[in-house]
C-alpha cells in the first residue's frame, strides 16, 4: 500500500526557504499533504509557528530539522557519472524527526542548545565567503545577506543578494559558477559527524533519515550499509530529485537491511518551480 499523505522535507524563511512558516503550511494543506514536517537547516526556530499553522490548516505537524554534517564517505566517481552529477556534496544532510513531541517538552531545549554552535558557525563562514566574492570583484555587505535570513543564514541568501546586485542572473547561476561546493566563493562549514548527530537526536528521542542521498555520489548498496552501521534509522529514498529507478534501487537495499524510508519534496519556494506534496511512498516502510 502506498500513500501521498506525507511531505517530510520543507524549508521556510527561518533558513533558506522563501516563504513564511504559515505560507508553507497553507501550501501543504492545499496540496493534500496530511502529515508535514518543517526541516529548516540547523534550526528549530520555526517549530512554534508550525504547530499553530498546522492546527489552523487541519494538518499534522511533525517537528523536524535538517542537520548539516561532515561527509560520511568519499564520493565515488563512477557513481557520480552514472547519476549525471559533476561533483559530490561537501556535506551530508541528516533529517531528524520528533513525532509526538509537544512544545513544552524539556528535550526541545536540550536539542536547541546543541544546534546553537552549528548556527553560529554559519556566520563566520558567510563572512569569509563574502570576503572571497569581494576579492573576485563582487563586493557585498554582510548586512545585505543577514537581512534575508531568519533563524539560519545560508548560501541561498547570499545568492539572492548576488542576483539583486547583478553579479549573476539567477540563484542557480550563483551556485553553479561561484558559491557551490568546491567553487571559488565557497567556504567549508564546520559541522558534526553523522554519528555525532545521530547520537544527539536519539538522546532527545528523535529518529533520523539521510536526506537526498543522490547528491553524495555513493553507490546505493554501500550507502545503505553505511547508514545501517551508523545507526541512521531511515533514508530519504523518495526525494524530489530522485529518478524512479534510483528510488526503487535504494528502497530495495533498505528493505534488505530493514531500514525504513522517508519522502520529501525538499520544498524551498514557488519561485524555484517546486510544489509541496505528491510524494508517493510505501507506507509499510515509512520511517514512522
Amino acid at each position: 500500500m502506498w500513500t501521498q499523505d506525507y511531505d517530510l522535507h520543507s524549508h521556510s524563511t527561518n533558513s533558506d526557504g522563501e516563504h513564511s512558516v504559515e505560507h508553507v503550511a497553507k501550501l501543504m494543506a492545499v496540496n493534500d499533504v496530511k502529515n508535514w514536517s518543517l526541516t529548516d537547516h540547523d534550526t528549530i526556530a520555526g517549530w512554534n509557528d508550525a504547530y499553530a499553522a498546522a492546527q489552523k490548516h487541519g494538518i499534522n505537524f511533525i517537528p523536524g530539522v535538517e542537520i548539516t554534517c561532515e561527509c560520511g564517505l568519499s564520493a565515488n566517481s563512477d557513481e557520480l557519472e552514472l547519476r549525471n552529477r559533476d561533483r559530490g556534496s561537501k556535506s551530508w544532510h541528516l533529517l531528524a524527526y520528533f513525532p509526538g513531541l509537544i512544545p513544552n517538552d524539556a528535550r526541545i531545549s536540550t536539542f536547541a542548545e546543541w544546534l546553537i554552535p552549528l548556527q553560529n558557525n554559519r556566520i563566520p563562514r558567510m563572512r569569509k565567503m563574502i570576503e572571497k566574492l569581494t576579492e573576485l570583484g563582487m563586493p557585498i555587505e554582510f548586512s545585505e545577506v543577514s537581512s534575508k535570513a531568519g533563524g539560519s543564514i545560508g548560501r541561498p541568501h547570499l545568492a539572492e543578494v548576488m542576483v539583486e546586485k547583478g553579479y549573476v542572473e539567477s540563484k542557480h547561476e550563483a551556485f553553479e559558477l561561484w558559491i557551490g561546493d568546491g567553487l571559488p566563493g565557497h567556504v567549508i562549514q564546520p559541522k558534526p559527524t553523522i554519528q555525532e548527530a545521530v547520537d544527539m537526536v536519539k538522546k532527545c528521542g528523535g529518529i533520523t533519515s539521510l536526506a537526498h542521498p543522490i547528491y553524495y555520489g555513493i553507490p546505493p548498496e554501500e550507502l545503505v550499509e553505511y547508514c545501517f552501521d551508523s545507526g541512521v534509522d531511515s533514508i530519504e529514498a523518495f526525494h524530489r530529485s530522485h529518478p524512479d529507478d534510483y528510488r526503487y534501487e535504494l528502497w530495495q537495499y533498505c528493505k534488505e537491511k530493514s531500514l525504513s524510508v522517508s519522502c520529501g519534496s525538499d520544498f524551498h519556494g514557488q519561485s524555484y518551480g517546486q510544489t509541496p506534496g505528491s510524494m508517493a511512498i510505501p507506507i509499510a516502510e515509512l520511517c514512522f
